[in-house]
């Protein structure tokens, strides 16, 4: 699918050139992440666990994304973004990533499993001592939670939760009061195990599990006496969950958000799945009840929530089935046993996440709080989880009376609970939390840190391209960076002082800040070396990042390619650019990277003749980044430490025909072969074997 954009010429013309739909690109995005539960090496359980990710993000993106195209195919669009024509091809795109899925399953993976002894038993497969200790569990733990609605006019459908299990069930006969109603409903409550371990007694030397939906369905007769249980399925509904919150019409944030949390597992119906063998009664009854079209039925085979049975890699907990676990070193420019405030005095340090471990960052923060000469903490935060020893360290600060500043961005899409409840923490104790300006999210990640030192006051500050959780520090590829460089505190304290009191953003030194200037800088870093180009120096662009989806950036791009401008684009995600179109993006490649860990560093690199430049950023290059949030870019002024991430994020990623892909001009993606497979390359492998022989084994002499 593609949308156009025109991109003028130097000559005057202007030829339009395709890009790729954005949603299709998540998809297909999706299908490559996929291609890992599809591979023979990687360990069984980690095959299954990416094919629960593939669930997890089609998940999100029905909540996200699909909504406007559902809509469009209610009202029989024919013009504009959102159309039947776009919603029918979304739903078919889909469709043919679901089904991979439940064959890879079927097919597969559950084979495999099975050969290692662990088994999912299905009702029909369990012999009699099995189905009498199945019967027992449903008796003691499951049928008294279980409430099944019969459907009459005094009963009406009831309100079904978002990604919710439940039954829906066709019953013969009638009821007590001598009436047909045939339809009845069983909602699954979300406490109960979705995957259930039988014991050792009926096992024998296998590991065998239930699933709750063969529990249900073994037993839903005995949850209708005097009725017949005749068609019946599972199903499951996605609905649209994005909040929706008028920040111009409400006077207390938090609270608006929090009330609207209340609802958002009630928002308007965008998917519906049912088992495969649902009946065309029974799905045309919940298609008409949900107000869905036909397409946005999906029919599964298995059960219609893949991404619970990541339970079953804890309840096997065979460390033999999952990938050797990585232990990250301890930051290798930092001296274990000395001040990092001193070391920051000698040069700023680099900390390469996951290959090298986050307790750098937090060691930084931890002297900060113990230290009686820091006066004043100031941190955003964005992404925190729910169980966070940083947070633990925030508040020991305000214990010891230091000044606490955080800027708590609520809207966190999917973790605006937990930053509501660290909001409330944090100034039930006394220090200052503010919720950034009204209608951008601040997604920007730094920490300032005050210290008297003599007569002065000096700032220290941390940087991220990643969020402050201590488990997708583990996870995700970022660059942590300290520093104590004067221009780049002097503008962290400035866009602190802004977010706190929303005055006028003071000039900046070094930092590129979204809504502000960092659209505009990228632009005309961009076109300046473009322009270069045309005058014959020669000219390179490489950036790293999530997602390319803004145009104006895209159009900007396209232009210096033209002038020239060789451009290699490691884009994890959607990217809407095609490469190597003739005539129009012939100088630009775009590949995406899939590994072990989430790519998730942005890094931009600029060079012109002999001048080069290198930024970090929280920014993907996508307009809402651009324009409707808080964003940051900053230098990386240090040749040496330019040089390693260079190095480390851009080269080694560029010459990986492990797991890369190379797009193709009609936005297809093909895998990158090794010419010699004993000499391939994968970037994260070569990372972690890298910084693997860096232990810790000075932090622990220290």
């Amino acid at each position: 699918m593609f949308t156009s954009v025109s991109v003028r010429e130097p000559t005057g013309q202007a030829p339009v050139t395709p890009l790729l739909d954005r949603d299709h690109s998540i998809l297909a995005f999706n299908e490559r992440v996929l291609d890992w539960a599809c591979r023979a090496e990687v360990p069984l359980m980690e095959r299954l666990r990416y094919l629960c990710i593939v669930s997890s993000n089609l998940d999100e993106f029905f909540e996200v994304r699909a909504e406007p195209h559902v809509a469009a195919q209610r009202a029989g669009d024919r013009q504009g973004a959102y159309t039947t024509e776009s919603f029918a091809a979304l739903a078919t795109a889909a469709n043919v990533l679901v089904s991979r899925q439940y064959a890879l399953y079927n097919d597969e993976l559950m084979p495999a499993f099975e050969k290692q002894g662990i088994r999912i038993v299905s009702h029909g497969d369990r012999n009699a001592a099995q189905r009498r200790w199945v019967k027992r569990y449903f008796e003691q733990e499951v049928r008294p939670l279980l409430l099944p609605v019969g459907l009459d006019p005094s009963h009406p459908f009831p309100q079904v939760a978002n990604k919710s299990l439940n039954f829906i069930v066709r019953l013969g006969g009638l009821d007590a009061f001598g009436r047909d109603n045939d339809i009845a409903i069983v909602k699954v409550p979300r406490v109960l195990p979705r995957l259930i371990r039988m014991p050792e007694a009926i096992s024998g030397r296998h590991r065998l599990f239930v699933s709750l939906s063969s529990v249900i369905r073994a037993h839903l007769g005995e949850l209708f006496p005097g009725r017949e249980v005749g068609q019946f399925s599972q199903f499951r509904l996605t609905r649209h969950s994005e909040l929706s919150v008028d920040e111009d019409d409400v006077k207390n944030l938090r609270t608006a958000l929090r009330q609207g949390l209340q609802h958002r597992h009630y928002g308007q119906a965008v998917r519906l799945e049912v088992s495969a063998g649902c009946s065309e009664y029974l799905s045309r009854f919940l298609l008409q009840q949900f107000e869905l079209p036909e397409q946005a039925l999906y029919r599964v085979h298995g059960p219609v929530n893949l991404v619970r049975l990541t339970q079953l890699i804890d309840l096997v907990n065979s460390p033999q089935l999952c990938f050797s676990p990585h232990q990250p070193c301890y930051p290798t420019q930092i001296a274990p046993g000395l001040s990092l405030f001193e070391q920051l005095k000698q040069g700023d340090i680099v900390i390469h996440q996951p290959f090298e471990s986050f307790d750098g960052v937090l060691e930084f923060l931890r002297e900060a709080v113990h230290d009686p000469q820091v006066l004043a903490i100031k941190q955003t935060i964005y992404r925190a989880g729910s169980d966070s020893a940083l947070m633990d360290l925030l508040r020991e600060a305000v214990r010891r009376g230091k000044e606490v500043m955080v800027v708590v961005e609520l809207k966190a899409r999917f973790d605006e609970e937990a930053n509501i409840n660290w909001a409330e923490m944090l100034e039930s104790i006394g220090a200052q939390v503010v919720y950034g300006v009204v209608g951008l999210k601040t997604h920007a990640k730094m920490m300032l840190i005050t210290r008297r030192e003599g007569k002065q006051l000096r700032r220290y500050g941390h940087l991220s391209t990643g969020n402050y959780n201590l488990k997708t520090t583990r996870l995700y590829t970022d660059i942590s960076h300290l520093t104590s460089d004067t221009s780049l505190t002097a503008d962290m304290a400035n866009i602190f002082v802004h977010l706190a009191g929303q005055s006028r953003l003071a000039r900046m030194n070094d930092v590129w800040m979204a809504p502000f200037h960092l659209h505009r800088k990228l632009i005309q870093k961009i076109d300046f070396i473009g322009d270069a180009a045309s005058r014959g120096q020669s000219g390179r662009i490489v950036a790293k990042m999530n997602a390319l989806t803004d145009e104006a950036l895209i159009e900007s791009l396209i232009r210096a390619g033209q002038k020239g401008v060789r451009i290699d684009l490691i884009v994890r995600g959607a990217c809407i650019l095609p490469p190597q179109v003739q005539g129009f993006t012939d100088n630009i490649r775009v590949r995406s990277v899939i590994g072990r860990f989430l790519e998730h560093t942005r890094v931009f690199y600029f060079r012109s003749g002999d001048t080069e430049d290198l930024y970090l950023s929280s920014a993907d290059w996508m307009n809402r980044n651009m324009m409707r949030r808080v964003e940051l870019a900053w230098p990386i002024k240090d040749p040496a430490q330019r040089q390693r991430i260079v190095d480390e994020c851009l080269v080694a990623y560029l010459h990986d025909d492990v797991d890369a892909w190379d797009m193709l001009p009609d936005g297809q993606y093909v895998r990158v072969i090794p010419e010699n497979r004993r000499l391939a390359h994968g970037a994260q492998a070569a990372l972690v074997s890298r910084y693997s022989g860096r232990n810790n084994s000075e932090k622990a002499r220290a």
